[in-house]
């Protein structure tokens, strides 16, 4: 097992780049998200169910980011407590290899 010691403002700062990407791809993709207008006048059937698989898709890919943002958060405050690198469960240090993975 490797017991290297974890260089944790290295890990701060990807984190903090990280959230950075993925808030301004959130702020650049609300609009697939948005609602899907189903005036038949203006849009075809098949268009509003290709517009309504696109903002599911949409949709899942918003979730999965928030739990992604969700996670950093939780990150950055384990680092700010000073338990970052340690298992919540029992305590032990994490493998850096693990660490640099997640």
């Amino acid at each position: 097992m490797e017991t290297r010691k974890i260089d944790v403002e290295r890990f701060r700062t990807l984190l903090l780049d990280l959230r950075q990407d993925l808030l301004k791809i959130v702020k650049s993709t609300e609009q697939g998200a948005a609602t899907v207008e189903l005036d038949q006048t203006r849009v075809g059937r098949l268009s509003r169910m290709d517009a309504l698989q696109l903002q599911a898709m949409s949709q899942e890919a918003m979730r999965r980011r928030q739990i992604e943002l969700t996670n950093i958060a939780t990150a950055l405050g384990r680092i700010d407590s000073g338990d970052y690198g340690f298992c919540t469960e029992c305590g032990d240090q994490i493998v850096f290899g693990r660490l640099k993975i997640d």
